[in-house]
């Protein structure tokens, strides 16, 4: 294997002048199968945590009334294998935005998904904390745990030292945390963008959507860079174009190039971006709706090709997946039906994982007037990735 990512283009590019390409019409990957389905009930709860959900009111939604007693486990925006068949995986910022979630903890949680029951255990995991004071604005908590007013935190990856990276949406920021979630540097701007909750903007305006930053970040396969995602299109960019940008963990700063996905309609988003190889990606992109409404949920191939273009070849349909077996109890043709589909993990070289983010109490997909549990199911791929072996051992 190659020992270094190729570097496509030679300096950062102008995204308006450099559209990536539309994905194929066909895919050599075929109609996935279901292989399982495991799902963490909605109301799964921290042991022994602190009360939330107080700026909710009490208004129930799908039958859930706030505040609670505890921290939900709730929310999964990001992922990471440990190769035991057990998982890392990052809730979501609390209740939907900065304002209503000061009281949501930010947390890593350690889960273990069995698919011969069907169920999902929650081994244990950590709060994201700042006590060394690296984050130069104010917190909402005194004791400097931070919470989903503090940042949106989207996607996660642990590197070869143990530590974990992560994106947020708020800044954006890249975010350095060690293996039990303390902060270990001051938060990484992206140069030139901000979005509307950052801190800094002094009166100024933002170019980038609420909530629109890093939903997705990917790391090389040597380890030696990251490449985050924007889920939103930078102002004055072409409609419907995301930025992806390349970061230097050696030299903690943005190499300036970057490379640009098209998504197949503006009003799309993406929910994760990992990476196959030293140039292709995984990535989801999904429509807002849920259940019956739910129309465009697909993860893609996307190559970086050059001149800050991408290629992008469908490698699963998410609402057209087959289930001969009749895998926990669904149809022959299983829908992965959420608004927010936010976790890909490559688990062998045919094999995905996919969770949902079930945005408790809000979202029902999967059963109208209820709210969503945590799924995670697996899919057998038509054809295999060819990925580089590293992405899943």
């Amino acid at each position: 294997m190659r020992k270094t990512l190729i570097i496509l283009g030679a300096a950062a590019l102008s995204l308006a002048a450099a559209v990536p390409a539309q994905a194929t019409n066909g895919s050599g990957y075929g109609r996935a199968t279901l292989t399982g389905f495991a799902s963490l009930p909605a109301e799964t709860f921290v042991p022994g945590s602190e009360p939330s959900g107080a700026a909710l009111g009490t208004t129930p939604s799908n039958g859930i009334t706030p505040p609670f007693a505890g921290q939900p486990v709730q929310g999964f925006s990001g992922i990471v294998g440990n190769g035991d068949g057990t998982f890392h995986v990052l809730s979501d910022n609390g209740y939907g935005n900065k304002a209503n979630s000061g009281d949501f903890l930010l947390r890593v949680h350690h889960i273990k998904p069995s698919f011969k029951d069907g169920s999902v255990k929650v081994l244990g995991g950590f709060y994201l904390s700042d006590p060394d004071r690296k984050v130069p604005f104010a917190l909402t908590r005194a004791d400097r745990t931070l919470t989903g007013s503090d940042f949106d935190v989207e996607s996660i990856l642990r590197t070869s030292d143990g530590t974990y990276w992560i994106g947020d949406e708020f800044g954006p920021w890249l975010l350095h945390f060690s293996a039990t979630g303390k902060l270990l540097e001051a938060p990484i701007a992206l140069p030139g963008v901000r979005a509307p909750e950052n801190p800094y903007l002094n009166g100024g305006t933002p170019n980038l959507g609420s909530s629109k930053g890093f939903e997705g970040m990917a790391r090389s396969v040597n380890g030696k860079t990251l490449y985050p995602m924007l889920e939103g299109t930078v102002a004055g960019d072409p409609a419907g174009t995301l930025r992806i940008n390349e970061f230097d963990l050696r030299r903690r700063a943005y190499t300036g190039k970057r490379w640009a996905y098209q998504m197949d309609s503006p009003s799309n988003a993406i929910g994760d971006f990992i990476a196959v190889d030293n140039r292709r990606f995984l990535v989801i992109e999904r429509d807002g709706g849920q259940g019956d409404a739910a129309a465009f949920k697909k993860i893609f191939e996307v190559t970086l090709i050059g001149n800050g273009t991408t290629r992008k070849e469908l490698v699963a349909d998410l609402l057209d997946i087959a289930n001969p077996r009749g895998i926990g109890g669904f149809p022959a043709t299983f829908r992965f039906p959420f608004q927010t589909i936010e976790d890909v993990v490559i688990l062998d070289d045919r094999t995905l994982g996919v969770l949902d983010d079930n945005n408790f109490p809000f979202s029902n997909g999967r059963t109208p007037g209820k709210p969503d549990n945590n799924e995670f199911i697996t899919i057998r791929l038509g054809a295999p990735l060819k990925a580089d072996h590293r992405v899943y051992e």
